[in-house]
């Protein structure tokens, strides 16, 4: 159990940095805020990869397309949080 957190956290860290450094621009958070951001693109990832694949995840997290899909999915959360962030931010009074 305790392994699993650990390689969750590990993996939303990895997959937080690198979709930082995919969306062009620069993103306020924090590096706690980059591991939830990986961890919730790891399960959008493992979602979109269930929709499309119809797989689902028996052999554990850490497989190379598990790390990939949570990438992309990191990618597509951070995407939509600089798109929402953005168009709160340049609002006119």
């Amino acid at each position: 159990m305790l392994w699993t957190i650990l390689g969750l956290i590990l993996v939303g860290l990895i997959a937080g940095f690198i979709a930082r450094a995919v969306i062009p621009g620069k993103q306020n958070i924090g590096i706690l805020m980059t591991i939830v951001l990986g961890i919730v693109g790891s399960f959008v990832g493992g979602f979109l990869g269930f929709l499309i694949f119809n797989h689902s995840p028996e052999g554990g997290f850490l497989q190379p397309s598990g790390i990939i899909g949570s990438i992309i999915g990191a990618i597509i959360v951070l995407g939509i949080y600089v798109a929402v962030t953005r168009r709160g931010s340049t609002r006119t009074r």
